[in-house]
């Protein structure tokens, strides 16, 4: 079973249908024994960062998190969930996130050009990246497919697949667990990854068949 994990703050049921579309068995829960006993975490999440890191705190969801991750059971974060696995977020104040990934998050305002509008609300196009800089190495902090350079997650996703974004902040990752960047103005973080941990800023249950492909990978994964 897959547990979606619910903290109060997430498009969990849209995420959920697409996940039976694929024909995965998962489950929206904030059960803390259901959540060990799961082959899969999906952390989801809109809002604020600041109430989103307090609910999971104040449910004990924040240490299950952490210790499953780090013990290797795959974890996908989307949109805020994602923002959420990053050690800190600036987003009114400083929080402390799960500390899953290195960074911070930090507001798109002053960071992209005059012009562009915030929050980055639609369709854009994906950048993958190998920060092994090798296709053939699965060195580093997370792994890549030995033919493609890619993180697992994005196996035959194509170079430069749209999907759907909704975001005022981004990660400000280590370059070492960036698995995929997009152009708004500046290079902005789409996808990061560590160990079992992989991070998507956009949704893939709003992306269409790209998404699907996806979430079908992290399946597998």
């Amino acid at each position: 079973m897959i547990a979606i994990i619910d903290y109060g703050a997430g498009n969990l049921f849209s995420l959920a249908s697409s996940l039976k579309h694929i024909g995965a068995d998962a489950e929206v829960t904030d059960d803390i024994e259901k959540i060990r006993k799961a082959y899969r975490l999906i952390l989801p999440g809109v809002g604020a960062f600041g109430d989103a890191a307090e609910a999971l705190r104040s449910r004990g969801l924040d240490e299950v998190i952490r210790e499953e991750a780090l013990a290797g059971k795959p974890l996908m974060g989307i949109c805020l969930g994602m923002q959420l696995l990053f050690e800190r977020s600036l987003e009114y104040g400083e929080h402390q996130g799960l500390g899953l990934i290195r960074g911070t998050v930090r507001p798109l305002e002053g960071y992209l050009p005059e012009g562009f509008k915030i929050p980055q609300i639609g369709w854009n196009s994906l950048d993958f990246h190998d920060p092994n800089g090798n296709p053939e190495s699965l060195d580093g902090d997370h792994a890549v497919c030995r033919s493609t350079g890619k993180h697992p997650v994005f196996n035959n996703v194509p170079d430069g697949a749209y999907v759907y974004f909704v975001h005022s902040y981004y990660g400000d990752a280590d370059p070492a667990q960036l698995a995929a960047t997009c152009e708004y103005g500046k290079t902005v973080t789409a996808a990061v990854a560590s160990g079992s941990v992989i991070g998507c800023q956009f949704h893939p249950e709003k992306s269409g068949d790209v998404g699907m492909q996806i979430l079908q990978n992290f399946c597998s994964w």
